[in-house]
């Protein structure tokens, strides 16, 4: 096997899954990322269609289901509070044929607990410059650190600092769709046991939810917006941008909102996605959102991930590492994937977001109709058909 020193940028569940495969396959991957440890909190992710399968023969199905969120109703309210359409939990989240639902924080530490003894963790650091050569990428790290790798994978995020180094500044490839979207933890002020409540305004909308085994709840909000300027570390002002969104809105928003100063895991970006020509520039290559960012509105971020992370393992493992081969056969089988799931973020927030007041009043009419049918669960399983085809839009190899 050639080329078997591998470093990885970025400890999500790109990377740490990337990491299992890699290993696995007799590659011996480095992880170097930029936060002391692996990251807890996010908002809850479905596993779905071909990720499921990828999860199965990673042997952590099971521990995945038995972290599940166990959200058991969820319902839409109005600016009172009152719930104008309510529906059990899996119809609600739009979950079929077994799709396991779990916080992005759990599944992170059970990828990272697969791979913590036999993987190089190299926390509170990050990739400074990358010189791609003939035998190998010299890698310099913030801390000061040289080393030599045979590949570089950069698994590092929307916001990627190895895209930006090995094909170019983020302007290139990142495509704004137009909102923004900021979640965090928040204290359980409306007591919810397993719910989730959505609030939708002009423009804006909030959700809240509890999950089993967490005493607290989780806020997410959606916006609409032109396109802002901000530093992406700077919290407070992403904070003041967020609470500037929210003035003036109803329901429980002012009370969500003050839980954002005390957050431990406070998260604010825009939807964006990203578009490349290719993937691969000699022996780097991108996955996961560096590569394909398909936006949180898709809701298959993780799916994608989990998927890219698989296949790119196993194709560079079929090569016996030769890298060009392998880098070819990952994106000629994960590319048209990935684009069948991009195709669900704009179409998805579209149904998020309600542009005017007058958009929400219909869309509130209809959902509190709909609840009210006896065929609401086939309705709603006809609306996500679009979500369960792009999630098994690939067949997966056997390496």
């Amino acid at each position: 096997m050639k080329n078997t020193n591998v470093l990885i940028s970025g400890a999500g569940i790109a990377g740490t899954a990337l990491a299992y495969w890699l290993r696995r396959h007799g590659f011996t991957p480095t992880v170097v990322e930029r936060a002391s440890g692996i990251r807890e909190g996010g908002y809850k992710v479905d596993i779905r269609g071909a990720a499921l399968e990828v999860v199965r023969r990673m042997g952590v199905l099971d521990e995945i289901r038995r972290l599940r969120t166990d959200v058991r109703e969820g319902s839409v309210v109005d600016a009172t509070g009152k719930r104008v359409a309510s529906m059990d939990g899996d119809t609600f989240g739009g979950r079929v044929h077994g799709d396991a639902e779990i916080l992005r924080g759990d599944l992170n530490r059970i990828l990272y607990e697969l791979t913590e003894n036999d993987v190089e963790y190299l926390f509170d650091d990050s990739i400074a410059s990358l010189t791609d050569g003939p035998d190998g990428v010299k890698v310099t790290f913030d801390s000061g650190r040289t080393q030599v790798f045979d590949l570089v994978l950069g698994a590092d995020g929307l916001h990627s600092r190895t895209r930006d180094l090995a094909f170019g500044p983020e302007s290139r490839y990142v495509r704004d769709l137009g909102h923004y979207i900021s979640i965090f933890s928040v204290p359980n002020r409306l007591d919810l046991d397993r719910e989730e409540l959505t609030y939708v305004g002009a423009g804006r909308t909030v959700l809240t939810y509890s999950t089993a085994r967490d005493t607290g709840a989780k806020a997410m909000f959606l916006f609409a917006s032109e396109q802002l300027t901000y530093d992406h570390r700077d919290r407070a002002e992403q904070q003041r941008l967020l609470a500037s969104a929210y003035a003036g809105e109803g329901w429980e928003v002012p009370g969500l909102l003050e839980g954002m100063a005390s957050a431990p895991d406070f998260y604010f970006d825009s939807l964006s996605q990203v578009h490349m020509d290719r993937w691969s520039q000699g022996r780097v290559a991108l996955l996961g959102d560096a590569a394909c960012c398909a936006s949180p509105a898709s809701g298959q971020g993780t799916g994608l991930a989990l998927v890219a992370a698989y296949v790119l393992a196993g194709e560079l493992a079929a090569a016996g590492g030769e890298y060009e081969a392998g880098f070819a056969g990952y994106e000629r089988q994960v590319r048209p994937f990935a684009e069948q799931n991009q195709k669900l973020g704009p179409a998805n927030v579209k149904r998020m977001v309600m542009r005017t007041s007058g958009q929400v009043r219909f869309s509130m009419a209809m959902l509190s109709l709909m609840a009210r049918l006896p065929g609401k669960e086939r309705i709603m399983a006809k609306l996500i058909e679009p979500i369960h085809k792009a999630a098994t839009a690939i067949t997966l190899g056997e390496y």
